[in-house]
């Protein structure tokens, strides 16, 4: 897989992770802690992508 291919995969993941954390905001009795761990999750992929950014 080419260096922009995976960029944008992990692009996707985190938007996909966004949208996900959204809708679970909007809920009437959110899961706070299912936000705190799919919160974890987009910032190691955003540290992820800057990784790679300086990289490159």
């Amino acid at each position: 897989m080419s260096l922009n291919a995976h960029v944008e995969r992990l692009n996707a993941k985190h938007a996909e992770i966004e949208s996900t954390i959204a809708r679970e905001e909007l809920r009437p009795h959110p899961d706070t802690l299912r936000i705190t761990q799919l919160k974890r999750r987009k910032l190691r992929l955003k540290e992820e992508l800057s990784r790679l950014e300086t990289q490159h």
